[in-house]
């Protein structure tokens, strides 16, 4: 018993040997295991760390980059903002001196006006004075004439006074009847000299350049192969863009351009954009041909609107139907007689303007009837009738007054005017229309309407010089004065008006002014 406790105390001290020693065998084990993983996790900490940095520096680079561009763009658009308010500025600048300039002209006029006034009141107060004399010199010659009478006649002073009485009757009579007619020839140079000088204010204040007319537009190319592009396979390309545009596309051999031929001006300028676009995008065919000329008679649509707009701003109107602005913008595109048709409108409503300010009228239905007169032309092509009868017709079914049908029906003196206005139109529309370089004309034919009028002057006997100024308007003319008295001028000038009135046509008028003068010298030695 005793041994087998012996054997179970030494088996047990064995067994708690083995035990502890593999307890520490573990325990050394798992603190390698601890340190291998702490050492680990540094090496991993410290490439986060070192991952962490270079992501920070790229993302702080990105920033500066990012804000660097932010500060580019926002600097551009600042200078973009800067430039457009500059060139504001020289906008208003221009309307500044615009105004200033047109202020300074009237003030001018204001001048001529009040010296005129002041010369006026200066010849009447010679009248008053001359009246005066005259009055003293007939109390004179009635006291002589009664002395005279009374002296040789006996005539009593009641009969003396009777036949005083009759005499001055009638040479007050002949004297009135000379004094009427003088003021008559007065009233009638004045009325002349002031209607010339109202029709030379509103012309001089009136200048607007024109383009020519035309029914052709040439299109460039980048090269002679997009001409084959535009044919199309078998030339369906260009048969698609005729049936589209409703405008003739002509290929011929001209290097690197096309033409369309259209003689309506707003299909062709819709043809014109649509194909500087296919050809620009590159994408030719059937299909885009018809979207893109779609999209441009859209486009054309809102332009003309918006070019109608602005010209019924520019003119300071309001209240016009929708439908008449529209068309306003379409006559930007129509011309006559190479003067464009918009730009003819604005000049005549300025013009109608200054005369109805001259004369005392409202310049707002002035401006109003000349800016419509021609709106009849946009729809001309499109109805039959006269422009005018047409244009008058639109206005009175888009609402507009009596006053400006009238006005715009009258105009070609259709129907009789019933206003000052309708009067005015005509007017305006004639200075717009037939003053110098108003219309086109072509060189040779210029050249040889100023070569006649010399010819047809010079052929007068006592002529020396003749001259043709003022694009032909005008005929100086330079007569000898020892062979030709004052009194010959006139017969001179109305017969050379007479001979160009015969033998030559030309628009408008052509004065003939015919100088005669005698010069004298003398040297002071």
């Amino acid at each position: 018993m005793e041994l087998f406790n012996i054997l179970a105390l030494v088996y047990f001290a064995v067994g708690a040997a083995v035990g502890f020693g593999l307890i520490m065998f573990i325990y050394i084990i798992r603190r390698n295991k601890v340190k291998q993983d702490l050492v680990e996790n540094r090496r991993l900490a410290d490439s986060i760390v070192d991952e962490a940095r270079k992501e920070t520096d790229t993302l702080k680079k990105t920033t500066i980059l990012e804000a660097k561009d932010e500060w580019y763009k926002v600097q551009k658009k600042e200078e973009e903002l800067l430039l457009e308010r500059q060139k504001e500025l020289r906008g208003l600048d221009k309307r500044y001196n615009d105004r200033l300039s047109n202020l300074d002209r009237r003030l001018d006029a204001m001048d001529k006006k009040e010296q005129n006034l002041s010369d006026w009141e200066q010849r009447n107060k010679q009248r008053e004075d001359d009246i005066a004399a005259e009055r003293k010199k007939v109390a004179d010659l009635i006291e002589q004439q009664q002395a005279k009478l009374t002296q040789i006649a006996g005539l009593s002073s009641e009969q003396a006074l009777e036949i005083i009485k009759n005499d001055l009757y009638d040479d007050a009579r002949t004297q009135a009847a000379g004094e009427v007619k003088r003021i008559v020839n007065e009233a009638r140079t004045n009325a002349t000299r002031e209607a010339t000088g109202i029709l030379s204010s509103a012309v001089q204040r009136i200048a607007v350049d024109y383009v020519s007319e035309t029914t052709v537009s040439v299109v460039s190319l980048p090269s002679d192969e997009m001409k084959g592009r535009i044919i199309g396979r078998e030339g369906r390309n260009i048969r698609t863009f005729e049936k589209a545009s409703g405008t003739d596309l002509i290929i011929d051999d001209t290097p690197e351009a096309v033409v369309l031929s259209c003689f309506d001006p707003v299909r062709r300028e819709i043809a014109r954009i649509s194909l500087e676009k296919l050809i620009l995008d590159g994408r030719i065919h059937p299909g885009r041909i018809e979207e893109v000329i779609e999209k441009t008679r859209i486009e054309m649509d809102e332009n003309m609107m918006r070019i109608g707009e602005q010209a019924c701003i520019e003119m300071n109107l309001h209240n016009i139907s929708p439908n008449i602005v529209k068309l306003l913008g379409r006559l930007q595109y129509r011309t006559s007689y190479g003067q464009n048709v918009l730009q003819h409108s604005l000049e005549a409503a300025w013009i109608c303007g200054i005369m109805a300010a001259e004369l005392g009228l409202k310049q707002d239905i002035a401006r109003r009837a000349g800016f419509l007169h021609d709106i009849g032309k946009a729809i001309d092509h499109e109805f039959e009738g006269s422009h005018a009868a047409l244009g008058a017709n639109l206005a009175r079914k888009n609402g507009e007054s009596r006053l400006i049908v009238n006005a715009i029906e009258a105009h070609h003196e259709d129907v009789e005017p019933t206003s000052p206005y309708a009067v005015l139109v005509q007017a305006a529309d004639a200075i717009s229309g037939a003053r110098p370089g108003a219309r086109r004309e072509m060189l040779e034919t210029y050249m040889q309407r100023l070569e006649k009028l010399e010819e047809i002057a010079n052929t007068v006997e006592g002529v020396n010089k003749s001259f043709a100024i003022q694009a032909g308007r005008e005929l100086r003319i330079i007569v000898d004065p020892t062979s030709v008295d004052d009194a010959r001028t006139s017969y001179i000038a109305s017969d050379i008006a007479k001979k160009i009135e015969e033998e030559m046509q030309y628009p408008g008028q052509i004065k003939v002014v015919v100088i005669r003068e005698t010069r004298q010298s003398a040297v002071a030695k």
